[in-house]
């Protein structure tokens, strides 16, 4: 008799208890549903909001839209960034002039020097280094912008290598119609137009017929180059990452070439690190601060300042002449940037739905 009384309870006790580990096992599996169903969900809301307001690619009649405010302080210090980055890119003529080595030697080693400095920059940010698909397909436009240009310039002339690349801007209105849905507005596409045809008078005295293969990769480079303006809107970005890692490919694929090389005199040497530092390092790490508020055609607009101030550069440290046409183009294009951003700037922005 104790014995059944006992059990009886024990019974019970032992079903509650089962019960209850059912209980729990249900609702687990209700929870993991539910978040299964909810990635789905967050994933459609990101894209629509890459669509729909994100900040590079959306083109209001040449303004950047954010909200229904004015452009901050804040997004006009990017565009300082932005230009501070051109500046830094069209020092390459300068040093590169001095290297006695192969184009794709040059790209390796300065890029070796620039995953150092762009690695330390991630180091004092504490900025994690990432990898998903859209940071490698942004590796895969800084390294084509890298590799291409160096390419083109062996198999064409370097005017027709400048000129082509800059035919970035209107990548970047494309892809963003493309993939975006966004149609630029009618200031876009004048300042787009002015500035490609000053870069255009600025070289037209040494435009060539040159070859084919390096007029197409150099036409490559200028989609991959605004490839490197978009490198913010892409889902799941990281621009920073994305530089790290095409410049880590850059240095792989030209490190072959590196290796044949025998003149490391000091003064290639000092010019690879300044390269290295200043016009790759900091610059792409000033271009990814700036991208952050900057859109991106307005970043590839001020960006045409650097095929014009490149050969500006050397023709003042090195006495190379520039022609009359050249620096008609070259007033063309500083004139089409600062007043594209002047009266970009006096737009007031609608209201975002």
């Amino acid at each position: 008799m104790n014995t059944s009384r006992s059990s009886g309870p024990n019974r019970r006790v032992f079903f509650r208890t089962q019960v209850g580990f059912a209980g729990r096992a249900r609702y687990s599996a209700g929870v993991t549903k539910e978040l299964h169903e909810a990635a789905p969900r967050e994933e459609a809301a990101n894209q629509r909001w890459y669509r729909e307001i994100s900040p590079s690619v959306h083109f209001g009649q040449g303004a950047f839209l954010m909200g229904s405010e004015k452009r901050t302080a804040e997004e006009r210090r990017g565009v300082w960034f932005v230009f501070l980055a051109a500046v830094l890119y069209s020092i390459g003529g300068l040093c590169i002039k001095v290297i006695p080595w192969n184009g794709m030697s040059i790209n390796s080693a300065r890029n070796i020097v620039s995953v150092l400095v762009v690695g330390g920059y991630l180091l004092l940010t504490h900025h994690k280094l990432r990898w998903n698909r859209w940071i490698a397909l942004g590796a895969i436009s800084v390294c084509g912008t890298n590799v291409l240009f160096s390419l083109a310039n062996k198999l064409t002339t370097a005017a027709n290598t400048i000129v082509l690349q800059f035919t970035a801007p209107i990548f970047v209105i494309l892809l963003a119609a493309i993939f975006w849905r966004k149609k630029p507005g009618k200031l876009d596409l004048s300042a787009c137009a002015l500035v490609l045809i000053g870069v255009v008078c600025f070289f037209v005295d040494s435009l060539e017929m040159g070859g084919m293969l390096g007029n197409v990769l150099a036409l490559l480079s200028g989609l991959s180059y605004a490839g490197v303006f978009l490198l913010n809107d892409l889902p799941d970005s990281d621009p920073i990452s994305s530089v790290f890692w095409g410049d880590v490919l850059s240095v792989i694929l030209g490190f072959p070439f590196l290796l044949q090389e025998t003149e490391f005199t000091p003064l290639a040497i000092t010019s690879v690190v300044i390269l290295g530092v200043f016009q790759v390092g900091l610059a792409y790490i000033l271009m990814c601060i700036g991208l952050k508020t900057t859109p991106a055609v307005t970043a590839s607009l001020i960006s045409g300042i650097e095929p014009v101030l490149n050969p500006l550069l050397v023709a003042v440290f090195y006495g190379e002449p520039v022609g009359s046409l050249a620096l008609v183009g070259a007033v063309i294009v500083i004139v089409s940037v600062v007043g594209y951003n002047v009266l970009r700037s006096r737009h007031t922005p609608a209201a975002q739905p």
